[in-house]
């Protein structure tokens, strides 16, 4: 799917984006709005990524959070009810040795949320570096593992 794609997707569903709140963190419902609120040292990027069945195998929304609070991303989305399933995928240095694996082709649960829906199923997707790989971790794995 392109960005213009992901971008009609979002006007359709969502006509407004509101730049939320860093507080509190998570995922949290007013009767407007779902701010949502996650915190990264050193993330250079974070999109929100909704999805409207537990099915789903790719994200139906993909929000680009623009706004950064004292190292916390944060974006509000009108409409949304409790229940929205949802996860991050976060930009930034894939430098293993430094301690930095960042790697958006995984889909991050929050770590903040209250629940996760459904059940993990660990396959070699699910890694952010290709399993048997000689190098190990210090190659990343792009498959998305929505």
């Amino acid at each position: 799917m392109n960005m213009q794609d992901v971008q009609a997707k979002e006007t359709a569903k969502y006509p407004e984006i509101w730049l939320g709140n860093p507080y509190p963190l998570g995922a949290t419902w007013t009767e407007e709005a779902v701010n949502f609120a996650v915190f990264s040292e050193t993330a250079s990027a974070v999109d929100l990524c909704l999805f409207h069945s537990i099915e789903g195998a790719a994200e139906q929304v993909r929000i680009h959070m623009t706004e950064q609070t004292d190292q916390v991303w944060h974006v509000a989305v009108p409409g949304l009810q409790p229940g929205q399933l949802y996860g991050y995928r976060v930009f930034g240095s894939y430098e293993p040795e430094r301690g930095a694996r960042f790697n958006s082709s995984k889909l991050l649960i929050d770590p903040y949320s209250n629940a996760v829906a459904g059940d993990l199923i660990w396959s070699d997707e699910t890694f952010g570096y290709p399993v048997g790989n000689p190098a190990g971790d210090l190659v990343p794995d792009y498959r998305d593992d929505a």
